[in-house]
């Protein structure tokens, strides 16, 4: 990965932020740290990624709007240089009974987990395909392949069921292209929402390390023969 730009999208904190420093400890050569509201604490993962030695900068974006993603990759390339790993982790989990959801919070809950991927993948394909290399890693969640009731997220396990079908879609329209595109799937995460007495079999919750050693993997050149997985990162949970 020696040279390359990557952009994670929510990297202000938390997951994402996990993944853009895990990342900054590659052979990356910098670091696009996306945020919609909270510039101080992108700064402060920006920081982080510099003390690693490397280059990088803040981007605000709001991904829900229709000309965000395109607007985000053409910010980014003009001041970092063109993208080669984009991990599209913007995507915030809503929790209550499906038919209490307004027709508003569907639609922001699709447009934040699957819309905004689509955008931001629809944005930076045509650079990865002249450059015939590239990397995009969807956050997924660890029942996304599991057709069966959510009564409390139902918007949100069907908008990650979409992307799912959109990361295998366009992993296999790209694949003769040196473009991968998977999925990395967390179960329970400590500090995540957590269902009531959840067991998980391996005898701990998940921590974003755990989460962002597989994008980091999926990310680099030894998983280069990899593409339209789902990479279930949750510890035998639901099995």
């Amino acid at each position: 990965m020696d040279g390359k730009i990557v952009l994670v999208t929510g990297s202000a904190s938390g997951m994402g932020r996990s993944i853009a420093l895990r990342l900054a400890e590659s052979a990356v050569e910098g670091v696009a740290v996306h945020y919609n509201t909270d510039l101080e604490r992108a700064m402060e993962t920006v920081e982080a990624v510099k003390k690693l030695g490397k280059r990088s900068a803040a981007f605000q974006a709001d991904l829900t709007r229709d000309s965000g993603g395109r607007d985000l990759m053409r910010v980014v390339e003009g001041e970092l240089g063109s993208i080669a790993i984009l991990v599209n982790n913007v995507g915030p989990i809503r929790v209550k009974p499906w038919a209490e959801f307004s027709m508003a919070e569907w639609n922001a809950v699709i447009r934040e987990n699957l819309i905004s991927a689509a955008a931001c993948m629809t944005a930076v394909l045509p650079g990865m395909r002249s450059r015939k290399w590239g990397r995009i890693i969807n956050l997924g969640y660890s029942r996304v392949e599991q057709l069966t009731a959510f009564p409390t997220i139902a918007p949100y396990a069907a908008a990650k069921t979409g992307l799912l079908i959109l990361t295998r879609t366009a992993a296999r329209g790209e694949a003769s292209g040196g473009i991968t595109i998977n999925m990395v799937s967390p179960g329970l995460i400590e500090g995540g929402v957590l269902p009531k007495q959840a067991k998980v079999p391996i005898g701990r919750l998940g921590s974003f390390d755990d989460v962002s050693a597989a994008a980091a993997f999926l990310a680099s050149e030894e998983a280069g023969y990899i593409t339209g997985i789902n990479l279930i990162v949750a510890g035998g949970w639901k099995l």
